[in-house]
């Protein structure tokens, strides 16, 4: 997703280096720099299975927001998605861009995946920016049209948040719940093919725009 002050892109992260670059600080700096002025999110959808030719971009099936020490669990939901339901490319939030502000990564996750999803752990109530992303992706699928019932709230078998103490706002979406028997034909029926390719022209286009816009600038 963007690489320096550039646009999207989603560099993977060595996996015994992902914990090193996704510390407390990137929280602390959300506590201290964000004010309301700095959290308007825009939507630029991206590419997933392919790139952009000419900057190397990629737009993902679907990006996890977690909590810190969900790190572990968050990539092993990715490997199952990916490995066992043929979900790829997808990407967590620690394997984004370090050195960057909290709430872009937060808006380059939700701006280049067709899916968010939130991954709901006992941890998730224990980080306040962990709601922020939650209502983040929420105000996004409402102002959004190609955005609408793209955020995917996932309870994982390891634990999960107890369903009375989730948000309340996040209730009203069908959650999915990865010990639940239907587990397997809920994720088929969510990521369909269809709704990623209407995501996918989408941030084409949003992307022409860009670059008709910076030659203008020019």
């Amino acid at each position: 997703m963007g690489s320096g002050n550039t646009k999207i892109k989603f560099p993977f992260s060595p996996r015994n280096s992902v914990k090193d670059n996704y510390r407390s600080t990137q929280q602390k700096d959300f506590n201290e720099k964000s004010t309301p002025g700095n959290l308007s999110l825009d939507t630029n959808t991206q590419e997933p299975h392919s790139r952009d030719e000419d900057t190397g971009e990629t737009f993902y099936r679907f990006a996890i927001l977690h909590a810190e020490n969900d790190i572990d669990e968050a990539i092993r939901i990715q490997e199952m998605l990916q490995n066992e339901f043929c979900i790829k490319p997808g990407i967590i939030f620690a394997e984004m861009p370090s050195g960057r502000h909290l709430l872009e990564n937060v808006q380059d996750a939700i701006n280049g995946s067709a899916w968010t999803i939130i991954l709901l752990t006992e941890n998730f109530l224990s980080e306040l920016w962990c709601e922020f992303q939650a209502y983040a992706c929420l105000f996004n699928s409402l102002t959004k049209p190609h955005k609408g019932n793209t955020v995917i709230p996932l309870r994982p078998r390891n634990n999960s948040l107890p369903w009375d103490r989730i948000p309340l706002v996040l209730r009203t979406l069908n959650a999915l719940q990865e010990d639940s028997p239907g587990f397997a034909v809920q994720v088929k029926k969510i990521f369909q093919e269809t709704s990623y390719r209407q995501q996918q022209d989408a941030w084409k286009n949003e992307k022409e725009k860009e670059d008709v816009q910076e030659l203008l600038a020019w």
